[in-house]
């Protein structure tokens, strides 16, 4: 047995019930109102109460009507529906990045591309020759440089891989825990 719900949701601010059918307020910024934020407020007050915690350089409140008991099950039932579908199967491919950190063979759950530019040099140079400098009052060779930008682009690709294999289109430092000292 199911209990109805008396309300919609509650102020993101005070945590009042917003009711069926009622006026409340969302954000005028995108990020307030993402699926994972998605911010509402029961009056102005409560919206301008979110303002020092967002930063937000330009905002303004927008005026919404909540949806009714019956749409919003409707959506809920949607949402549900959707969420039970199975999630297609992540095909495994071969990595074609060479020096690849995985053995020889092994699946992977992301297709690597070729870079146009392999041989790049990914560091700030003058940064990293000012730090070692700094640190031990030692020169660096330009010839590090290059081997650098081969090691961060072999911990780049396993973090690629890593983020994949959680099922996440964003590579994120924890893609990286296993290179850290």
């Amino acid at each position: 047995m199911t209990m109805t719900p008396t309300y919609w949701r509650l102020c993101s601010t005070c945590k009042a019930e917003i009711g069926f059918q009622k006026i409340y307020f969302t954000c005028s910024v995108s990020t307030c109102n993402q699926k994972r934020t998605d911010l509402a407020f029961c009056s102005v007050s409560c919206w301008d109460a979110h303002l020092p915690l967002a930063k937000h350089r330009e905002a303004s409140a927008i005026e919404k009507r909540s949806p009714s008991l019956a749409q919003w099950q409707h959506q809920k039932d949607e949402e549900r529906r959707v969420d039970d579908q199975p999630s297609p199967p992540v095909q495994a491919r071969q990595s074609k990045t060479p020096n690849s950190p995985s053995a020889p063979g092994m699946p992977t759950v992301v297709q690597m591309r070729e870079v146009s530019q392999p041989h790049d040099i990914l560091v700030v140079v003058s940064k990293l020759k000012k730090y070692i400098y700094e640190r031990s009052g030692m020169n660096t060779s330009d010839s590090v440089m290059k081997v650098l930008s081969d090691h961060l682009r072999t911990i780049c690709d396993e973090g690629v891989r890593n983020a994949a294999k959680a099922g996440r289109k964003t590579v994120m430092d924890r893609d990286f825990k296993s290179f850290l000292i």
